[in-house]
């Protein structure tokens, strides 16, 4: 009786040391699970330039944690002279890309496995700027003128307007290389200047012009803009995580709608990433002005930020092909789209 009791005890202390760490295990994988569910999925976004409120959205969304809200650790790389955005993300080592579609659409021709998945851009930003005394009030002036470009891919838009008009840049005028400064500008070596809205013109206004001391042609007036800043994946990588994408975009538009609606703080955001000495708040503010106006234009619907315009694509596309940016005609079912958007807005 007595060792029966003894083997009754024994299992008892077996029976309650198995439920301790039962109990404890359970434990550990329910933290364990939810270190898992708390973990950032990470991706990398490859900037077309240097930080500037160009790109002030995708800062105003890493400050405001709202890539963090959607389960995302985003890294911003910079980009520069010598990083051209799309091959870093078709080779991988970035997961989405900002670059203009004029610059995606060869690298898809190439073969490089790129898709775009938004418009963040949805005006072109290029104007030819001329001052009041040389008497350029429209397009058919620019006979006989030195108009200048950075040419290397900006310059199709220009040549568009030239075929518009019916000038023959090798004959009706001169068509020079433009400096990345407005130095020539300045100096009365070029009559027109090739500029963005949100840079280059600027810094004209910044050397004391005034607006009415200048003229502006503007590309999306005469209608051969092309689009500029948008954002495009890998399209092996986005195969397998259209949600990420999805999320991805989400924040950033929201981002870029913070930004709009607090351009100060925007600017605050771009300035903490801004390489020290390289720009000036000021100027980053009247960047971040303009480049509100592209990505939400007068009249623009925010709840539409980031679509892809399907015409608008198309005129790009047109006029890339048009002046050789690409051999043959861009397969439009190819090139973008809408899938991740439609998912955003879901």
């Amino acid at each position: 009786m007595i060792s029966k009791v003894k083997l009754s005890r024994g299992l008892l202390v077996f029976a309650c040391t198995m439920l301790v760490l039962l109990v404890m295990s359970a434990c550990g994988n329910d933290s364990a699970s939810g270190d898992t569910g708390d973990e950032l999925t990470p991706i990398k976004l490859q900037l077309k330039w240097v930080p500037q409120a160009q790109f002030a959205g995708y800062f105003m969304a890493l400050e405001e944690g709202y890539y963090e809200e959607e389960g995302l650790d985003v890294t911003i790389v910079a980009g520069g002279p010598d990083i051209v955005p799309e091959q870093q993300v078709a080779n991988g080592a970035a997961d989405i890309g900002i670059g203009w579609v004029a610059s995606l659409l060869p690298h898809q021709e190439q073969g490089l496995p790129l898709v775009q998945i938004s418009q963040i851009y949805q005006k072109s930003g290029l104007v030819l700027v001329s001052k009041s005394e040389t008497g350029i009030s429209s397009p058919e002036d620019l006979a006989g003128k030195n108009v200048g470009n950075w040419m290397g891919g900006n310059e199709f838009e220009v040549l568009a307007l030239f075929d518009k008009y019916e000038l023959d840049p090798n004959a009706d005028l001169s068509f020079v290389k433009q400096g990345f400064t407005m130095d020539q500008f300045l100096a009365d070596e070029i009559d027109a200047a090739s500029a963005m809205t949100y840079n280059e013109y600027q810094v004209v206004l910044g050397e004391g012009f005034a607006e009415s001391d200048l003229n502006v042609i503007d590309m999306n007036d005469e209608g051969v803009a092309m689009l500029e800043d948008n954002l495009f994946a890998n399209t092996e990588w986005l195969e397998n995580n259209k949600e990420t994408a999805a999320k991805f975009v989400r924040a950033s538009l929201k981002g870029w709608q913070a930004a709009i609606d607090d351009p100060e703080a925007a600017v605050d955001s771009v300035m903490a990433e801004a390489e020290e000495g390289s720009t000036s708040r000021d100027h980053q503010l009247k960047m971040m002005e303009e480049v509100a106006k592209l990505v939400l234009p007068e009249g623009f619907d925010p709840a539409n930020i980031g679509q892809i315009d399907d015409e608008m694509f198309k005129q790009t596309a047109i006029i890339a092909h048009q002046y050789g940016v690409i051999e043959t005609p861009a397969d439009l079912d190819e090139a973008y789209t809408h899938e991740i958007m439609e998912m955003v807005n879901e």
